[in-house]
């Protein structure tokens, strides 16, 4: 059975994350949009019962969130975690329409920025994704940046992450990161990593190489009442990468395909990761799964680290 915990605001949480809040327990939230927009049922809701799992493993409680009929759900049920993974047609909410589509009673998938929002309002301090949104390549003509730096500068959520998508470009997502005061730190490696890649040529502005460690600069964050959110850039294991050169022809050859079809806006990244999907032969959709389960395991670990 799901609780609602609030009279004002539609908002439940499953009774996994109630007993966890209950009793004190560390939580790692969840993104959405992977399981809607990310890839095709059966293979997401197999992917988001693999992470959740990892959670568990590491002795933390998953919190996946999602805006179901109005609802903002703070985990899910796995029956309303089935469901969501077969249907069509659901919102893609950022900060900007998140409200709405509790509003208006729609069902929607959270984005980082509204998983972040979810996340905070249920006092839930780490979340593991696949890779942020970012400044999109083109930008200085486009304006196109992702409301996730906006939130990452504001919010206060560690977010675990394989570092920005590579499709992005990532020097400019670094400096947006550094000019709202994010820290971003990778996990045990100089470079920052590239999503897909392990380097993506850039050096990390911050290392750091424990749970314990991330979790000790966060307590001391928040004793200097420092507020704004946490990056944590943790690069995709060794066996599961694909090599940054390889993966910048298969991401400019996606690019000249979305200019050509006149994509813009939201609808830029799905197209893009279907695109990578195909031309890669599905390499793509594998790395992501591998590194979206290795970001779970080391949010559940840092999560661990600041309940001890």
């Amino acid at each position: 059975m799901t609780r609602p915990v609030s009279p004002l605001l539609p908002m439940r949480y499953s009774a996994e994350v109630t007993a966890a809040k209950e009793r004190g327990a560390p939580i790692v939230a969840l993104e959405s949009t992977i399981i809607t927009h990310g890839m095709p049922y059966p293979g997401n809701l197999d992917m988001a019962r693999s992470v959740e799992r990892i959670i568990r493993e590491q002795g933390a409680v998953p919190a996946t969130i999602a805006v179901i009929d109005g609802v903002l759900h703070i985990g899910l049920e796995d029956a309303e975690l089935e469901a969501l993974s077969q249907t069509k047609g659901a919102l893609k909410v950022s900060r900007a329409d998140i409200a709405f589509a509790i509003a208006e009673r729609r069902t929607g998938a959270t984005t980082v920025a509204a998983t972040m929002i979810g996340a905070a309002r249920a006092g839930i301090k780490v979340f593991a994704t696949g890779g942020i949104g970012g400044v999109h390549r083109g930008a200085e003509e486009t304006f196109d940046i992702s409301a996730d730096l906006e939130e990452l500068g504001r919010t206060g959520v560690i977010v675990v992450c394989a570092g920005a998508k590579a499709i992005l470009d990532i020097p400019k997502t670094l400096e947006v990161l550094e000019t709202r005061g994010v820290p971003v730190v990778t996990y045990d490696s100089p470079t920052f990593p590239a999503f897909w890649s392990r380097d993506s040529g850039l050096n990390s502005p911050l290392t750091l190489n424990s749970p314990a460690a991330i979790a000790n600069f966060q307590k001391v964050r928040d004793q200097l009442g420092i507020d704004g959110g946490m990056l944590i850039a943790n690069p995709v294991p060794a066996a599961d990468e694909i090599p940054r050169d390889e993966m910048e022809i298969y991401i400019a050859r996606a690019i000249d395909n979305a200019e050509r079809d006149e994509i813009a806006g939201k609808a830029v990244t799905p197209y893009l990761l279907d695109n990578l999907f195909h031309l890669t032969d599905g390499r793509s959709l594998k790395t992501n799964i591998a590194l979206v389960e290795n970001n779970a395991r080391l949010a559940a670990e840092i999560a661990v680290a600041l309940v001890d």
